[in-house]
This record gives structure tokens, sequence and C-alpha cells, in this order.
């Protein structure tokens, strides 16, 4: 039910945002040009070609040609009835009045291209453009455009052609553009240039049968971020598991299930660690209460009772290690994929993409009021933050005190950090979070606590022998062993 998108619009309105393609040159078209259309409709089964004549007699045409995902092929061409050649440079360009609606972190809006197979965005923000004025880049081939979260428009020239791209800013303007070596069109002769445009939205599928169709990494527009190895095939099952059960929140609950079962060996001796570490918890407290300050000698016999126990205290960082890009790629996967985009899950969640919008604060939706975003604590944030806490009840509690109130706070504060993030990636949290319940509970009970921990006093600790204070003194020199005296011992 979401109203269609407007991508472009005429110049000089409100909101313009237009592609161009022209000559340059002294017998050029001018921007007043009067073309006539052999056709009223462009359709992807009928192309239309505009047509100009110049004063000097040339004929100008662009032939415009459609493909039903928005990709758009324009051949010009310019016919010389003349007796002397003429030279002109083709262009191409694509603008638009304002900046555009600003996304959340790490996903580009703006001027972007890929020119000498080198992706060109984060130097082309809109403020750097309008305080540093032009930039400007040398290439063959490539392509060039403007940038949305969802959306592309990408001036694509000829492959072989060498141009001069600059993106630039202007009395409310802002445009990317490209201009081609010049063309020499012999008298009596006719020469065509063609390029491509592809105005539409950042389909993975579709932007990355483009690419293999020759726009070169044309898939650099959907910004993936630095795991884009592990964010693409992410994507890509989870793309899988909605077609196969239509319905998207089915599919993060599926793509949850299967990253930790692929994990589950290390998860597994994550928790058995964890597990070890609290049985023998009481007797590490003990010690330190025997140790009293004596920090180096408490750390030496703690670390003397994980040698004897076989137990590894950093065996839980690996997993926490490995799930941190798997995390950032499914949040980039969640956040920048158009296939999400306003897809329902069940009751009162009908946009994984967007936040949940069902929060105690305005009694669920009775009273006629949206709260400020990080404080609009949906159901799913909330829900993330108690199994978070539950999880830490599972967890061996930490040794150091102030250690213990920070890790006391992180369920709560997560919960607000997590409220303005979509709730699709909220929703693979308390997946996550309710698996790992279930693994410590289950490690628990494989690993019981002692019942009565044992007091300071009937902990065995045996103290280190002690260190010489320095060299033994010198003293008379024993006498040496005579030959005979074997024989009288005899």
């Amino acid at each position: 039910s979401s109203p269609p998108v407007r991508l472009f619009s005429p110049s000089r309105t409100a909101d313009a945002q237009f592609a161009q393609f022209g000559w340059v040159g002294a017998v050029a078209p001018p921007a007043t040009a009067l073309w006539t259309a052999d056709r009223p409709t462009l359709t992807t089964a009928t192309p239309v070609t505009l047509s100009w004549t110049s004063p000097q007699g040339l004929v100008f045409r662009q032939k415009i040609s459609a493909d039903k995902d928005f990709l758009f092929t324009v051949e010009q061409s310019i016919t010389n009835p003349g007796a002397a050649p003429v030279a002109l440079q083709p262009f191409g360009l694509v603008s638009r009045r304002g900046e555009a609606p600003a996304a959340e972190v790490n996903v580009h809006v703006g001027p972007i291209g890929v020119l000498n197979d080198t992706l060109k965005d984060s130097d082309l923000e809109f403020e750097k453009l309008r305080e540093e004025g032009p930039q400007r880049v040398t290439s063959t081939g490539g392509w060039l455009g403007l940038t949305e979260k969802y959306w592309l428009a990408a001036s694509v020239p000829d492959q072989k052609a060498k141009i001069n791209a600059t993106f630039q800013y202007a009395a409310g303007q802002y445009q990317a553009d490209w201009l081609a070596d010049a063309i020499t069109v012999p008298a009596g002769g006719r020469v065509v240039s063609t390029a491509r445009l592809f105005a539409g939205a950042k389909d993975v599928d579709l932007i990355d049968r483009y690419t293999e169709a020759g726009i070169p990494r044309l898939d650099k527009a959907v910004s993936w971020g630095w795991f884009e190895v592990i964010a693409k095939p992410i994507f890509h099952l989870l793309d899988f598991l909605f077609k196969f059960t239509g319905n998207f929140g089915v599919a993060i609950i599926g793509l949850t299930l299967i990253v930790r079962a692929i994990m589950f060996p290390i998860a597994n001796k994550q928790y058995e660690s964890m597990a070890k570490i609290r049985v023998i918890g009481p007797r590490m407290k003990a010690i330190q209460e025997k140790y009293g300050d004596d920090k180096l000698r408490a750390q030496q016999e703690i670390m003397a009772i994980y040698k004897n126990e076989k137990v590894n205290p950093l065996a839980g960082c690996l997993p926490i290690l490995l799930q941190i890009p798997i995390f950032y790629a499914l949040y980039k996967t969640l956040l920048i994929s158009i296939e999400m985009r306003h897809q329902p899950f069940v009751l009162w969640l009908t946009d994984l993409s967007a936040p949940d919008p069902l929060t105690p604060l305005n009694l669920f939706g009775l009273i006629a009021w949206q709260p400020p975003a990080f404080i609009a604590l949906g159901v799913l944030p909330i829900l993330l933050g108690v199994t978070m806490w539950l999880q830490q009840k599972l967890s061996p509690a930490q040794m150091d005190p102030v250690q213990q109130q920070v890790f006391a706070l992180m369920p709560w504060l997560f919960m607000f950090f997590m409220a303005p993030f979509a709730a699709g990636l909220q929703l693979y949290w308390c997946v996550n979070n309710l698996v790992s319940i279930a693994q410590q509970l289950y490690m628990n009970r494989k690993y019981p606590a002692p019942a009565t921990p044992p007091s300071a006093a009937v902990i065995d600790v045996k103290p280190n022998p002690p260190k010489p204070a320095g060299p033994k003194p010198a003293g008379p020199k024993p006498p040496a062993p005579r030959a005979n005296a074997g024989r009288r011992r005899k």
C-alpha cells in the first residue's frame, strides 16, 4: 500500500531531478532547442526517437529505449550533409535540486560513481561539494550519478570512451556529469555515440545483473560497507528464506537459527567454559578473600585453578568476536536492502525496516503521540533488554565490583540504544538471546555449581617456595675423594 516513488521531476520544479544527454560544440543543439518526437509514448516495446536539425543542416537524433527495470539506452547520432567535417563532444549528466533525504549512519547518500574501477562516494558528500567546490576525475568508461538509500540514478558513458567526470554544486543544484573526447563527423557522414542511464531501485539481483551486463561495478552502489564479503552471502540466504517462507520475519528467525547452528561448536565451548567458571566461582571468591590486598598472589592462585580444572577464561571471547562482523553484516543487509522495505512480520510489526512502533509511552498507540526515537521503547527493544538480563543472570558473575555494575547496566542501556533501529534487527537479536539462554540453561544443568561454597579458611592453596635472597656464602671446599676410598668402603 506504499504510494509510488517519483524519482525524476522536470527542471525548474521544487524537487527537480533529471538526466540529460547531448553534445558540446559550436554547432551543438542549445538548451532551448525544440526536439521532435516520432511517437508520444515510450514503452519497453516501442522506443522513441527525438530529432532536431541545426541551422547548418546537421541532423541530431536521440533514440531512447527502455527495459522493464528502468535501464535506458540512448543512441545519439549526427548526420552531416555539409561539405566540411564537424567535431563535437558527447556528454551525459544527472542533476537534482537540493539534498536527498539523509539516511542512517554508514549509508552514503549523494553523488557517487565508479571511475578508473574505483568507487567514489565518501569524498563526494553534499557538504564537501558545497565547501570545497567541484571534484574532477578523468577515466575511461565507468559510471556516475546520484544515489539515495533505496534509489539510484546513474549515467553510463561508452565504456571505451575517455571522459572528464565532474561532481559539482551551484545555486542549489547538485550535478554529476561526464564529457567525452571530441568525435569528428566527416562531410556527408554519420556518427553514433551510445550511452545508458539507470534510474530505479537498488534491487540487489537487478544491480548484479546489470553489472554482469557491462556496467562496471554498479553493484558498489549498494552500501554494503566493510563486511561486504559476509553481508552479500547473508543477504542472499535471507532472500532465499524469504522467498521460501513468504514472511521476512520468519526468514530472519530462520537465518538466526542457521547462524547459531554453524557457530554451535564454538559457542558450545564458550558455554562449557562459562559453566565451569560458574562451578569454580566460589573457590575463586574465597581465594580473593583469603589473600585480601595481595592481588598478585590471588591472581596466581586463580590461574592455578584454571590450569587444574582445564578452564580457558578467554573462551567466551571468540564467539563474540565472530558474531561482530555477522551482526554488522546483518545490520547493513536489513538497513539498505530494498527487498525488506515495508515487509511485515506479525500483528503490529507491519514494517521490519522501521523501528518497532508499539511503545508503552503512548499506551501502545492509544494516545496519538509519537515519542522521540531514543525513548520510543517498543515491545522488541524491551524484550531484548529482558533477555540480555536473563543471560547475565545465568552467566558467571564478574569478580570486580566495578565490572559487575557495568554489566548490570548493559541490558537496559542496549534497550534504549537499539530502540531506533529496524525491527528486523531487534527481532534477530531477541531470537539470538533466547537461543543463548536455552544453551546456557543446558550447560548449567550439566555443570551444576556447588550447593555450599567453601569458606576462605578451607581453601587449599600451596604457598610458593621462597626464593633465595642472594648468592650462597663462600665456604671451605670439601676434600677431594681419595683413590682408595672405595676399597675401604668395600
